[in-house]
């Protein structure tokens, strides 16, 4: 487990900063079938961990920008990749 506070430091450390840390890391998790969960503010937090976790298929995955979203769906519909966001 990996932590990020926004509000309790003098740096402000979110979410997407810790997965572009351990990018290969999480990766290698997805590939051997991780279940994410993103649970929070639809607007902010959950859109930009959202652009991240495609940043970071497309990236370590040596995938193209359409194939990085097929990926997502794919866990999306694999319910791999589930949404709790308000």
């Amino acid at each position: 487990m990996d932590v990020a506070f926004s509000r309790d430091t003098a740096e402000k450390v979110y979410v997407q900063h810790r997965m572009l840390e351990h990018s290969r890391e999480l990766f290698t998790w997805l590939q051997e079938g991780a279940v994410v969960y993103v649970c929070g503010d639809e607007k902010r937090m959950a859109h930009d961990v959202h652009a991240t976790l495609l940043q970071i298929i497309e990236r370590e995955g040596a995938l193209n920008a359409e194939q990085a979203t097929e990926y997502l769906a794919g866990m999306q519909q694999e319910k791999r990749y589930l949404r709790d966001v308000y």
